[in-house]
């Protein structure tokens, strides 16, 4: 059974900085894009984030978030990061982990076929 666990969310004021760490268990993401996405009140679940199987120079953002966040990813630990800086009270969300159903990245949910639990981010002002 595939698990990712997504931690590192919290409370914190805009400026500052999370990290956000993605955990698969069951599955050897090594082959696989993953992504990031988030969902907050009211609105839709959208794409963050995305970073390819090799992990090297090739990674997708999403434009609100282009220049502040960055996604990398240890093949070794099974993991996906998400890095946040300057964040500002509009990236509250609930951040979501997902594995791809193949290597290359996609900004469309339904390229990925398992996904985390979530974890909250609070920008305050």
């Amino acid at each position: 059974q595939v698990q990712l666990a997504e931690s590192g969310g919290g409370l914190v004021q805009a400026g500052g900085s999370l990290r956000l760490s993605c955990a698969a268990s069951g599955r050897t993401i090594s082959s696989y894009a993953m992504g990031w996405f988030r969902q907050a009140p009211g609105k839709e679940r959208e794409f963050v984030a995305g970073i390819d199987w090799s992990g090297s120079s090739n990674t997708y953002f999403a434009g609100s978030v282009k220049g502040r966040f960055t996604i990398s990813r240890d093949n070794a630990k099974n993991t996906v990061y998400l890095q946040m800086n300057s964040l500002k009270p509009e990236d509250t969300a609930v951040y979501y982990c997902a594995s791809g159903r193949s290597a290359s990245i996609s900004y469309a949910e339904y390229h990925y076929d398992y996904w985390g639990q979530g974890t909250q981010v609070t920008v305050s002002s």
